[in-house]
């Protein structure tokens, strides 16, 4: 493989004007199509063949008014005052023959008659049904609303807006996202000591960030798509971007710091080296995001394939874009050290880094103590993972300045927890004989309001033929609570009473799909995990020729995965940290993001597990000293590794101050588990796992070895370096290269 990326690059570099003249008409078609032809994206996470969604579907087919997104209007009287007071009440039956005339709404509750008045009088709701689906709800019909209800506002009421219709849109790019991109970039300028240099890959990754989540937004006209799925390929997009980018001109500028190295040769040799490791490694990230279709949900199938396009783009800019720009640089990449060595004629070496050297003698001093402690203090963070409970956010996750978030809380107040947690019961009457309906449904109704856990129940509500009856079903708990997920599963127990008369019973609503979803994904999450660490074996077996490797590193990955979900539950399940953090309420911990975060954290993991041990490799290849392998393996990548988690970290830990809880959490899980596995697994114990294993950590069977093809993406195989002579500055350098690029700044 490093033979063919040494004469890939060579020719990237020679026709550089036309390669970077290829990507910029890419971006501006991709952009056009982006922009002119994207579809509207999804706020809600189904996963058709559940209980809930299949409920869904037999009320849109013949029960439409009981399937429509709802906005529920909820109202507070001035102190001392009630909604029923005259003024109040007047104001409110103006407000919602308003609401009546808003286009695409159906149906209109009143307080008075449907009992949606609390105990006291104070508080009230009133629920505007909608013809279409809750995610198909026009923006403009929610704005006519809002402005509809500000003469409540006037009587002295308090009103907030909830309901399935007002789930708000997932967004990034804000400022705390922006603040994760600076700090990438003073990062990088340490790095690589070079301000030019440093702004390569943050420019290199925009470009191609911008293709993968343009593409994104022209394929959302055709498939439907959360919009998690366009921030999820933004937030990966841009981390592994960046640090591949990184990789690439870390090597080369390593290499130019030797006066004997061209600089066309060196960018050939820096692609086919450190440029291999990124294809190796994003060939990692692409088949664990793309492995999140063998869930069988649709919305992360999409949303893996989305991340994984976005990456694919970042190696293929990485490979190619990336040379021919660092062709137009030329001799200017060159750090000062090594100009200057080259005008005074030197052709020595300098020696790695001396703080990484340092570092890794001290971890492979007394290598079993060092694994030990690491190992052990891994567990204990992943130890509040014992405790996992998977759900969606509710409008209490939502930040408290939002009216859903109010919403959440007057409804709490006036009606108690499990108000906002309703669920639906949709009973299929019509293969019951028409004379045993009626008593099979009073018969269910009564059953339902036995239970414990059941505040309320409200009367049956028939579709016009009759075949279909619904009940609202009013839990004691809130949404996110144990007993509410119970409540759901005795709901259901029910369905053989109701299935021998010859109906059938579902329970739906948005409670109810949340659990449906966290249990369909916690049973996916044990195959997905197994195809991962198979697929690590795999990978770095071919990668490094060798068995202990890749079993050490997927037990490493294994580790980062416990300890970045037992923080996430720490933090997001049993409320810590809760103030400084910005999230509004605890809950269980999003449901799709164990499975999210482990194929991920998989992949980035890999990044650096191959970064690293290849410099090792490549150095024992030469020497044939395992110790002296690790030491010079960590010197040699300890810098660009910890620059590039840092990166990671900060790209990832900007979305952690995203208002949407989803991405919150996201962001937190993939920050707190990319800084755990760079300086904890990959830094500290890899180093110390490989000093206990010595030669042994390079053995393959021969039958084996015989199976494997040898990818060398160390370029052992490479053709000997071409020597440069001494120059006399960077701009006599630049017109002999051939290049008329003259508004380079120098490195």
């Amino acid at each position: 493989m490093a033979s063919r990326l040494y004469t890939w690059a060579r020719w990237m570099v020679r026709h550089r004007r036309w390669v970077i003249a290829t990507w910029i008409l890419l971006l501006a078609v991709v952009g056009g199509l982006g922009a002119t032809l994207h579809g509207k994206t999804s706020t809600e996470f189904t996963v058709p063949g559940v209980e809930s969604q299949k409920a869904q579907d037999l009320l849109e087919e013949r029960f439409p008014p009981a399937a429509g997104g709802v906005v529920r209007i909820v109202v507070a009287a001035p102190e001392g005052k009630t909604v029923t007071d005259p003024p109040q009440r007047e104001a409110l039956d103006g407000v919602l023959r308003e609401a009546a005339t808003v286009e695409g709404v159906v149906d209109v509750s009143r307080p008075a008659s449907t009992g949606a008045l609390s105990a006291d009088g104070t508080i009230a709701y009133s629920d505007v049904r909608f013809t279409a689906e809750a995610s198909e709800v026009p923006e403009a019909a929610k704005e006519e609303l809002a402005d509809a209800v500000e003469p409540l506002r006037d009587a002295g009421m308090r009103v907030e807006l909830g309901g399935s219709a007002m789930l708000p849109q997932t967004e990034a790019g804000g400022p705390a996202e922006l603040v994760g991109v600076v700090i990438a970039f003073l990062v990088l300028a340490v790095a690589l000591g070079s301000l030019v240099a440093a702004g390569l890959p943050l420019l290199t990754a925009l470009l191609g960030v911008a293709v993968g989540v343009l593409g994104t937004m022209f394929v959302s006209g055709f498939v439907e798509m959360t919009g998690t799925a366009t921030v999820l390929a933004l937030m990966i997009g841009l981390a592994v971007g960046i640090d591949y980018a990184l990789f690439v001109i870390s090597r080369h500028r390593e290499q130019l710091a030797d006066p004997g190295t061209d600089w066309e040769e060196s960018i050939a040799r820096a692609t086919a080296t450190a440029g291999g490791a990124v294809v190796f490694a994003g060939a990692t990230v692409v088949i664990a995001l793309a492995a999140l279709a063998i869930t069988g949900i649709p919305f992360l199938t999409i949303m893996g394939l989305a991340g994984a396009v976005t990456v694919l783009i970042a190696v293929l800019v990485a490979i190619s874009l990336l040379p021919a720009v660092l062709g137009v640089f030329g001799e200017r990449m060159r750090p000062r050290r090594g100009r200057k060595d080259q005008r005074k004629g030197k052709r020595e070496a300098r020696p790695a880094g001396s703080w990484g050297l340092a570092w890794a003698r001290t971890v492979t001093r007394a290598p079993a103590v060092v694994l030990l402690a690491g190992v052990l203090g891994l567990l204990a963070l992943a130890l509040p993972a014992r405790d996992l409970r998977l759900g969606l956010p509710s409008y209490a996750s939502q930040p408290e300045a939002t009216t859903q978030h109010k919403s959440y809380d007057l409804l709490t107040e006036g009606f108690g927890p499990g108000f906002n947690a309703t669920l639906i019961t949709v009973v299929d009457t019509e293969h019951i004989p028409q004379e045993k309906r009626e008593a099979t449904v009073t018969r269910l109704r009564g059953e339902l309001a036995a239970d414990k856990d059941v505040a309320a129940v409200s009367p049956p509500v028939l579709n016009p033929s009759g075949g279909i009856a619904v009940m609202s079903v009013v839990p004691r708990s809130s949404p996110d609570a144990q007993a509410t997920t119970d409540l759901v599963h005795r709901m259901r127990d029910l369905a053989p009473t109701v299935t021998a008369t010859g109906g059938s019973l579902y329970v739906t609503g948005q409670t109810a799909m949340a659990i449906d979803v966290a249990g369909k994904l916690g049973d996916a999450l044990p195959l997905f995990i197994a195809v991962i660490v198979v697929l690590a074996l795999i990978l770095l077996a071919i990668a490094f020729r060798s068995v202990l490797v890749p079993l050490k590193a997927a037990l490493g990955f294994l580790l980062s995965v416990g300890a970045s979900l037992g923080a996430s539950v720490w933090v997001f399940q049993q409320g810590h940290l809760n103030g400084p953090l910005d999230v509004a309420a605890a809950g269980p911990v999003t449901s799709f993001l164990p499975v999210l975060l482990t194929g991920v954290l998989f992949g980035l993991a890999m990044d650096y597990e191959v970064f690293l041990v290849s410099r090792m490799r490549e150095h024992y290849e030469h020497s044939k000293d395992p110790a002296e392998a690790i030491a010079q393996g960590v010197a040699r990548s300890a810098r660009v590794v910890v620059a590039a988690a840092l990166i990671m970290v900060a790209v990832f830990g900007g979305f952690v101050f995203n208002d949407d809880p989803i991405i919150k959490s996201i962001g937190f899980a993939l920050a707190f588990g990319v800084f755990i596995d760079a300086f904890v697994v990959r830094m500290t114990l890899v180093p110390a796992a490989m000093a206990l294993l010595g030669r042994r950590a390079w053995s393959m069977p021969r039958r084996l070895g015989r199976l494997l093809p040898d990818v060398d993406i160390e370029g052992a195989r490479l053709p000997a370096a071409t020597p440069a002579g001494p120059i006399a500055d960077a701009d006599t350098a630049a017109a002999n290269d051939g290049s008329d690029d003259r508004t380079a700044v120098r490195a």
